[in-house]
């Protein structure tokens, strides 16, 4: 459930893996009709896009197809379960182990659960992920083979695991009419704080800032509410910057950046 990947069979894998089903047909007139309905829709150099849209024209053509598509993932079912079994093992590590291991070093001990309204308690929790993230190499968390993980869902998890032992009631995907916001925590009815978590890489950052927010709030009668960004390069902070700019937030308490940048090793740095 954490890695939040595709079904095993599911459409989008099937127009992905329709070059490889094709040759797979026994039938050998059904595979010429197939394969030649399929390369008449291609261009000559096609996306990823177009290929995708020609399969699912010629599957529409030719249902039959999804019988082989099915069969093709059983007769590959070791495969998905040997790929299944890492992504769980990569998970453990990137959540279970290493977020076990934050809390513990950073915040056994200390007064981090002390009473407060929900909203400084919960800018609290966002600026110890910050500073975690941002100084003590938890932005690795966010890496896997040295490449970066852009999913909301990963900063929502880490968050979600900073509220142990916590008196605060704190769910996930509210949903009051307005469309669900990542997170609402509260200490009864009078007491709310609404929590959106983005990256500086979706399409439609300054739209969410410029509305989501407001909408929710008024939707969960609260007029407390932050903003967490996570991004990955100079690029996507300049892009940050400059919308922030454009609506007129800049230097908000409850707008919060958070640098992903990988870090190089301050061994392998020379002097």
């Amino acid at each position: 459930m954490l890695t939040r990947d595709e079904a095993w069979i599911s459409r989008s894998d099937l127009l992905d893996s329709f070059s490889e089903i094709m040759p797979a047909i026994p039938n050998e007139q059904l595979r010429a009709q197939v394969s030649d309905h399929f390369n008449r829709r291609l261009a000559e150099d096609p996306s990823k896009t177009e290929s995708r849209e020609a399969a699912a024209s010629t599957i529409e053509a030719f249902p039959g197809v999804l019988d082989y598509y099915i069969k093709h993932k059983e007769d590959n079912a070791a495969d998905a379960h040997r790929v299944s079994n890492a992504k769980v093992r990569e998970t453990e590590e990137q959540f279970v182990t290493q977020i076990r291991e934050m809390v513990e070093q950073y915040l056994a001990g200390t007064d981090f659960y002390r009473p407060a309204d929900s909203f400084e308690t919960s800018l609290e929790r966002i600026h110890f992920l910050k500073d975690v993230i941002e100084k003590q190499d938890g932005y690795r968390i966010f890496y896997l083979k040295g490449k970066p993980i852009k999913r909301e869902a990963d900063l929502q998890i880490m968050f979600r695991l900073t509220w142990r032992a916590s008196d605060y009631d704190v769910n996930r995907e509210v949903n009051n009419g307005r469309g669900p916001v990542d997170f609402k925590v509260s200490n009864g009815s009078g007491d709310k704080t609404l929590i959106e978590f983005k990256l500086a890489s979706n399409g439609k950052l300054k739209q969410n800032l410029k509305h989501q927010v407001d909408a929710y709030e008024a939707a969960n009668d609260t007029s407390k509410s932050i903003k967490a960004i996570l991004y990955f390069d100079e690029s996507e902070y300049q892009k940050i910057v400059s919308i922030l700019k454009d609506l007129d937030i800049e230097g908000r308490r409850d707008i919060v950046l958070i640098d992903a940048e990988w870090r190089e090793s301050a061994s392998n740095i020379s002097g």
